[in-house]
């Protein structure tokens, strides 16, 4: 059997590379088990902060050690200098390095802007090569909170009430800002929660109760983003479906997250023991089912490809379920939800890891296939 020769794309600069670096190192571990060794050679590719793409060497390095490549002011320390000057690269694009043309599938693992958002898919498009994951739309879709919305909006997705706010209002003049609030105000009343649109991972975002929470959270949220949505609270149940395919999607068992915290920030999402995952949820059959219907119908409105992970609001006081968003490259270490999801429905790690592989290949034959 030939191996095909996997490009494990991780890192990145934005605020989720340690959280990249941990899933990129799952995945490898999974790539090296079972039958997958058998069919699959890894080379990592790695970006660091600064947006540069390392050599091999260092790439496995990052990806051994866990940790990111120590950088000075956007160039490696001392160390790492002399290893890129002698293996030739001081800035690497991906066209630059010759054993890139050897890959046969990529697979992006980069959380958040510059990664998730179609930049790097757009990259990989232009290559003409297969990657793991959606396409510029479903990407992009998936990462703005405002598009995403109003595409839901389009398929029909209920979903909390929200006022869409650019940075241009916030930082205006004193006569609009406030104006600004008395609207949100009006539409949404308190609690609600201010959040960068482009952000992953809990960043940025911020629950108010009063207007002086609500002026402070949307100078904070405006200071990462131009684009900010502030969505109604509600008192819900947090649950979410993990979802594979590509034109015909499955959904997995729902998980869902409880916590302590006043809501699920990045401390909780990223500190162990401060949330815990239920697997499957205790949760009524058809809530159950209508969330499952709800992931699909999702997963197709953003065009999504491979896989994504949909989060939803239960309120049980009255039935309802809300779509809160959805994820195109959700974190993939052993213990998060997406592959976890996958775990109790009957697909391992490795297997999924591989399904998503030839996910990319697939999709990638058939838009090719004139």
């Amino acid at each position: 059997m030939v191996k095909q020769k996997v490009g494990l794309l991780f890192g990145g600069c934005s605020g989720e590379h340690e959280v990249s670096i941990t899933s990129a190192r799952a995945i490898a571990s999974a790539l090296e088990q079972g039958d997958n060794k058998h069919k699959y050679d890894i080379l990592p590719v790695y970006i660091d902060k600064t947006g540069t793409w390392q050599p091999s060497n260092l790439a496995q390095q990052v990806l051994t050690s866990g940790k990111p490549l120590l950088l000075e002011e956007g160039i490696a320390t001392d160390k790492n200098t002399s290893q890129l000057a002698t293996a030739g690269f001081s800035s690497l694009s991906p066209v630059g390095q010759s054993s890139y043309s050897e890959i046969d599938v990529w697979f992006p693992i980069l959380h958040g802007p510059n990664g998730e958002d179609g930049t790097v898919q757009g990259l990989l498009s232009l290559m003409k090569v297969p990657f793991v994951g959606s396409g510029v739309l479903g990407s992009a879709l998936g990462m703005d909170k405002i598009a995403m919305k109003m595409a839901f909006t389009q398929a029909g997705l209920p979903q909390v009430k929200y006022v869409a706010v650019n940075r241009s209002q916030v930082y205006s003049s004193p006569c609009v800002f406030p104006k600004l609030c008395d609207d949100i105000e009006a539409q949404l009343d308190y609690p609600c929660f201010v959040k960068p649109a482009n952000l992953g991972s809990s960043v940025g975002i911020a629950k108010v109760r009063s207007r002086a929470e609500l002026e402070a959270a949307l100078d904070n949220a405006a200071s990462y983003d131009r684009r900010l949505v502030v969505e109604a609270g509600v008192t819900a149940r947090e649950v979410e479906c993990a979802v594979l395919g590509n034109d015909n999607p499955k959904a997995s068992v729902v998980g869902e997250i409880t916590f302590d915290s006043d809501f699920y920030d990045y401390e909780t999402k990223y500190t162990e023991g401060l949330a815990q995952l239920h697997i499957p949820a205790d949760l009524p059959a058809a809530v159950i089912e209508q969330i499952q219907e709800m992931a699909i119908k999702a997963f197709l409105a953003v065009d999504a490809a491979g896989l994504a992970r949909v989060d939803f609001f239960y309120v049980e006081a009255t039935g309802e379920v809300l779509i809160n968003e959805i994820n195109t490259i959700p974190g993939f270490t052993s213990t998060s939800m997406y592959p976890r999801l996958w775990g109790a429905t009957g697909i391992s790690f490795p297997q999924l890891v591989d399904r998503l592989i030839n996910l990319a290949v697939e999709r990638y034959q058939e838009a090719n296939i004139n």
